[in-house]
């Protein structure tokens, strides 16, 4: 392999990295503290696109962590977890990151759409 095409190989993947880190970071920002849903924040009850979403923060063996929590959507549990980073999935949207577990199930009801109601069940 030439010296040019080396450091034109290199200069691509260093660039390439530089890029996907550029997109990842800015995605996720923490939420303010006491605001409905984040970590240490109070419970929620709202109804999000004629879907009634209920979340409360659990302790001991029902919680996934120090910030775990129970979510429902009409009355069905949503899993929901926290990611390494701080930001939570569920486990209708695994690949979306949100700041907090309300912001989870409002994309949850997002990907559900009209026609699709959860299972109840949670594994």
């Amino acid at each position: 392999m030439s010296r040019r095409r080396l450091i034109a190989v290199a200069g691509t993947a260093v660039l390439g990295a530089a890029g996907a880190f550029r997109g990842l970071s800015g995605r996720y920002f923490p939420p303010d503290e006491g605001q409905p849903g984040a970590p240490g924040g109070p419970a929620f009850d709202e109804t999000y696109r004629g879907r009634r979403i209920q979340g409360e923060p659990t302790t001991g063996g029902a919680a996934h962590g120090p910030h775990g929590w129970r979510v429902t959507v009409d009355g069905k549990p949503l899993g929901v977890m926290r990611r390494a980073d701080g930001s939570y999935l569920s486990m209708v949207d695994h690949y979306g990151s949100y700041g907090t577990p309300l912001a989870a199930a409002r994309g949850a009801v997002d990907e559900l759409g009209e026609g699709q109601a959860l299972s109840g069940l949670l594994h």
